[in-house]
């Protein structure tokens, strides 16, 4: 239940008089009233406070209620507001903060938290277009249905977000799977420069010739070393697509969805242009599973031959269009308002595994259906292609620190759990883990494990920068020491993924 402005005014004040360290935030929040942000800084008596709030995807984390929100409007406010924090930290227990740009995190604390201070990114959200380089400059705070619709105008596209409302900045450091994955890698793999706020405040930027080792380590390796305020991205011609949903009885498809989705993901680097992404879904509104597969075809071709053996299925409906990037991304995306989250494995591309994994998905969905006191819940299945040829593409681009296997053909699971009541969280917190749990079981036993984990799936309790390899992971702690050499972006930003404790 959200609580009232003037209760968590009474809550926060009554937190603050009794508790030390929670005293210690309001000097935080006061040394950066204190600085030319004051207007910025936002308290929970000021309704652009409770706006910033409202927009976080997850629900819980609307519930977190900071000690104050600073909305820098310049990389300078940035720098202002970081080198504040941690000056502040000199004469008071170390200034605890969390950093949004989009807010679309599942993990409750990565990019808010209670009592401490919120560094908001939303109002760094521009889009620019330079035509002469064919450079996109975007800022993190940025949704990537705006950045389409800014470089449309222009008949240009970047490989971005698949939802509308996510956010640039954390999925850009997190790697980023896009539906052009096949021609330009990761979005991480399209960055030519990142312009960065390290932890003294210092504006540098990161690229192939200055400050290269921290160009690769944000490829990947997410917060853990400053904050980014400028991403710039290489384009590619990007006019009408044919792309859409189609849904599909679950039951009478199953098998043959299935193979056709092995066998597409096997034969990506035969047609880089197609997309596929399958949802294996049940809603409790409607009562039964369903498949929904997610087609998009990089240029305006109608059935392509990539989809073929899709085409002869069955459907139940049909989206397939005419359209531009921008007009795709919301497909996804369910309504808001939900408790959600996110648990994610990866496995070989074998027919096995992902039987199982629907096997496994159909049983606990009973599960829930006996115990469950959401009205509103669902639980998705999302089995994405992830090819030898995006770790081949990334290394042809330069490298980044994700440590995909060039070899090999994947599929990158994502369980997506949504529900509407509060008492429900720990329900669906074990059956997220008890899905991974058993699929990750049984997929070494039939020799298809594989340890990658995508950053920005990944629930709290796993650990993907690990899963990147031992060389990777120390490649990021050295990379971390050298440009946050006091561990700010480690102990003063406590949410995230952290190289420190992976």
């Amino acid at each position: 239940m959200k609580v009232c402005p003037y209760r968590v005014v009474s809550l926060l004040e009554s937190v603050l008089k009794t508790c030390p360290a929670n005293g210690s935030v309001s000097a935080c929040c006061t040394a950066l009233r204190n600085t030319s942000l004051g207007a910025q800084v936002l308290y929970p008596h000021d309704q652009a406070y409770h706006t910033s709030l409202g927009t976080y995807w997850r629900a819980d984390i609307q519930q977190l209620y900071p000690a104050c929100i600073v909305q820098p409007h310049s990389t300078e406010d940035v720098s202002l507001a970081i080198s504040t924090l941690v000056e502040a930290s000199d004469y008071t227990p170390r200034c605890k903060f969390a950093i949004r740009s989009g807010g679309h995190s599942t993990i409750l604390g990565s990019t808010n938290a209670d009592y401490a201070v919120t560094v908001d990114l939303s109002m760094l959200n521009s889009t620019v277009y330079n035509p002469e380089t064919s450079i996109a400059s975007i800022q993190p705070g940025a949704r990537w249905k705006s950045v389409y619709k800014a470089l449309g105008k222009y008949n240009v596209a970047v490989p971005g977000g698949r939802g509308g409302a996510v956010g640039v900045g954390g999925f850009i450091t997190g790697g980023g799977n896009s539906f052009h994955s096949a021609q330009y890698g990761f979005t991480c793999d399209a960055v030519v420069s990142f312009e960065i706020v390290l932890s003294t405040g210092e504006i540098i930027n990161a690229n192939k010739t200055h400050n290269s080792d921290l160009f690769k380590a944000l490829k990947g390796g997410s917060g853990n070393f400053g904050i980014v305020t400028r991403f710039d991205l290489e384009t590619f011609p990007s006019e009408l697509l044919w792309g859409g949903i189609v849904t599909y009885d679950h039951q009478s498809t199953f098998d043959a969805q299935v193979d056709a989705l092995i066998e597409f993901t096997d034969n990506v680097h035969l047609d880089p242009l197609a997309s596929l992404i399958p949802l294996y879904t049940y809603n409790s509104k409607l009562g039964f599973p369903i498949i929904a597969n997610s087609f998009v075809y990089a240029q305006p071709v109608a059935y392509p031959g990539a989809f073929q053996r899709f085409y002869n299925l069955p459907n139940i409906s049909d989206s397939m269009r005419w359209t531009s990037v921008e007009g795709l991304v919301g497909e996804l995306e369910p309504g808001g308002g939900l408790h959600e989250n996110f648990f994610t494995l990866t496995f070989a591309n074998d027919p096995r595994i992902v039987r199982k994994a629907i096997a496994i998905q159909d049983r606990l969905i009973e599960e829930l259906k006996a115990s469950v006191k959401s009205v509103n819940w669902s639980i998705i299945s999302l089995f994405q292609p992830l090819p030898a040829l995006f770790a081949q593409i990334g290394k042809q681009k330069g490298g980044n620190v994700l440590g995909l296997d060039e070899e090999r053909n994947y599929i990158l699971d994502l369980l997506w759990l949504t529900w509407d009541n509060v008492e429900d969280n720990p329900l669906f917190n074990r059956i997220g883990e008890t899905f991974m749990d058993e699929l990750e079981d049984y997929a070494k036993s039939v020799g298809g494990d594989y340890p990658y984990v995508y950053l920005n799936y990944a629930a709290a309790n796993q650990n993907p920068l690990r899963s990147y390899g031992e060389e990777n992971l120390e490649f990021l702690r050295t990379v971390s020491e050298k440009y946050d050499p006091l561990g700010v972006f480690q102990e003063q930003v406590p949410g995230g993924f952290k190289v420190s404790k992976a």
